[in-house]
């Protein structure tokens, strides 16, 4: 892609997803993310009705007379998107590639951020984490966010999303809102992992504790289901490998389907016990409808 082509796109998504962020996800965005956490703002002597699990027993040694802390409600967001790069992102049989639906999602997502004067920053990741743009505010900012979606190329073409949410937890020390956007072909998730016979927390369950997590799921139809079109050579994004596939058989149709299936109700389960909201659409599908449904659930 040369610079102006490149140009062009980023102008062309910027019109259709900064009109969509401003008329039409700005108050749901609002509503739903902003406000969510609770920041330390002083302490002042204890009165009469105040929640005695409020009180700073430090403070009240020091005064011999007892002290609470106050809170007040944080208005300022961070939101970082986690961006799926993974080889397999580069397929799409309808209308488009599911990286360019990714991409318009993400820029969706940014200029609702910055409508609403919070910071924005992205996690691109692969099978590694392979970039990381630091949460800052304002449209250009954006711009710069949208230029990568569109023309960043990983090393890699793996998929570890676990390495990704680990990332999210060590770079981020304060509670944010943050948008998972993956096909999750390959994805490997669980409640928890044994490493080298020892049961450990996995990072989805530790990031979605400290952090807003919700999981944006896109898609390609014929990554649910197989055409009948006879013989068929198909290559593996991710590992490069090629085989054929005779599709007229009805059983490796159904397999096909079946594990598709399987796949997705895993993940569901696993979304379902760490009380993440998801929501899946695919390429050729109005993902407007999907974000409204994800912002209201």
């Amino acid at each position: 892609m040369t610079s102006e082509e490149l140009l062009q796109k980023v102008r062309k998504i910027e019109i259709k997803t900064h009109g969509l962020s401003r008329n039409i996800f700005a108050g749901e965005y609002h509503s739903q993310f902003k406000g969510r956490g609770m920041a330390f703002s002083e302490v002042r002597e204890y009165q009469p009705g105040d929640d005695v699990r409020s009180i700073d027993w430090n403070v009240t040694a020091r005064m011999n007379r007892p002290y609470v802390k106050i809170y007040e409600e944080e208005r300022e967001l961070t939101v970082m998107l986690l961006v799926d790069v993974s080889g397999s992102r580069n397929f799409g049989t309808v209308s488009q590639m599911k990286r360019d639906t990714m991409a318009e999602v993400a820029a969706t997502l940014a200029f609702s951020t910055i409508e609403n004067n919070d910071k924005v920053g992205v996690i691109f990741f692969s099978d590694r984490v392979e970039k990381f743009i630091p949460p800052k505010k304002g449209k250009s900012h954006v711009l710069h966010i949208i230029r990568e979606l569109l023309s960043f190329e990983p090393e890699h073409h793996g998929t570890d999303i676990n390495a990704a949410l680990q990332y999210l937890t060590n770079a981020q020390k304060r509670r944010c809102t943050a948008f998972l956007i993956s096909d999750f072909i390959g994805a490997q998730l669980a409640e928890s992992q044994e490493p080298r016979g020892k049961r450990e927390v996995a990072p989805i369950v530790i990031a979605s504790r400290k952090h807003d997590l919700s999981a944006i799921q896109i898609y390609d139809r014929r990554d649910a289901e197989l055409p009948d079109v006879g013989l068929l050579k198909v290559r593996d994004p991710e590992t490069g490998a090629r085989v054929w596939t005779d599709t007229s058989l009805a059983s490796v149709r159904n397999a096909y389907g079946q594990a598709w299936r399987n796949q997705q109700e895993a993940l569901e389960t696993v979304f379902t016990k760490t009380g993440m909201r998801t929501v899946s659409l695919r390429t050729d599908e109005d993902y407007v409808k999907a974000l409204m449904k994800l912002f209201k659930q």
